[in-house]
C-alpha cells in the first residue's frame, strides 16, 4: 500500500516543489494539497492521509495550532512540520503539539523522502541541523548546571562497544554531530544505503524508535562527544 500524503503550505511554488519530489517515490501518493491551517482539518477529514506535511507559518491558523487541532481530532494522523526556524524553542513547541517530524525548508530531496518514510512507519524525524542544535543546547544547559564554570559534562567518552560495532559507534557520533545519511556516507566513504542499514542496527540495538532518541541516550551515557 502507498503512503498517502497531504501537503499544507501557503506558498504554491514551494508546495509544488515538495509534491514533485514526493511523486518520484513510487511508494508515496500525494492525495491533496491546501494553503491554510483552517483548510487542513477539512482536507484531512476528507482524505484520511497517513502523513501531513505542514508549513509552520501560515495565515489565519498557523501550522503549530493546526497540528494541535488535527492530532486531537485524529490521533492517528502523523504530522511533519516544515519551517525556516532551527531554534530549539520552535522545535519543542511543535513536538509538544503532537508533530512527529520537524524539517527545515533548506532540506534536500533525500531528507524529505527519508523523513516521510520514518514518520509513516511510526517513528520521529528531526532535520539533522535541528538535532545538532538540540545537542548544543543540551551541552549548554549541562555545563551551566555543572557548577556554572563552563565545566565540560563529559571529560571521558566511553564508546558503547558492548552493544555496537566500531563502525556503528562512528555513525552514532556523526548522528550526534547532526550529519544526514548522505553526509555520513561521504565522510566514511560508504553508500547511503549502507548508512541506513547501520542506523537501523543502532536503533534496534539501543532499543530506541528514532535517531533523535539514539542521540539523547548516547549523550546521557557519555557515548558520544558533544561538540
Amino acid at each position: 500500500m502507498k503512503t498517502r500524503i497531504v501537503i499544507i503550505d501557503d506558498h504554491q511554488l514551494f508546495r509544488e516543489g515538495v509534491k514533485r519530489i514526493l511523486d518520484f517515490e513510487p511508494t508515496f501518493e500525494v492525495v491533496a494539497e491546501g494553503d491554510d491551517g483552517d483548510e487542513a482539518m477539512r482536507i484531512v477529514e476528507e482524505h484520511r492521509p497517513d502523513v501531513v506535511i505542514m508549513d509552520i507559518n501560515m495565515p489565519n491558523v498557523n501550522g503549530v495550532e493546526a497540528t494541535k487541532q488535527l492530532v486531537e481530532a485524529n490521533p492517528e494522523t502523523k504530522v511533519i512540520i516544515l519551517s525556516i526556524h532551527d531554534d530549539e524553542n520552535y522545535v519543542t513547541r511543535a513536538l509538544k503539539t503532537g508533530a512527529r517530524g520537524y524539517l527545515l525548508k533548506e532540506m534536500d530531496a533525500d531528507t524529505l523522502i527519508e523523513a516521510v518514510k520514518v514518520v509513516a512507519e511510526g517513528g520521529s524525524y528531526l532535520h539533522p541541523k535541528v538535532t545538532h542544535n538540540l545537542v548544543n543546547e543540551f551541552r549548554r544547559l549541562a555545563t551551566t548546571g555543572a557548577g556554572g564554570g563552563g565545566q565540560q559534562l563529559q571529560p571521558e567518552i566511553r564508546r558503547p562497544l558492548h552493544i555496537l560495532t566500531r563502525r556503528e559507534c562512528e555513525v552514532l557520533q556523526m548522528l550526534a554531530d547532526g550529519k544526514s545519511n548522505r553526509g555520513i556516507g561521504e565522510a566514511l566513504f560508504i553508500s547511503e544505503k549502507t548508512v541506513k542499514n547501520h542506523v537501523s542496527n543502532i536503533l534496534q540495538k539501543m532499543n530506541v524508535n528514532d535517531r533523535t532518541q539514539a542521540v539523547v541516550v548516547a549523550i546521557k551515557n557519555g557515548w558520544v562527544e558533544v561538540r
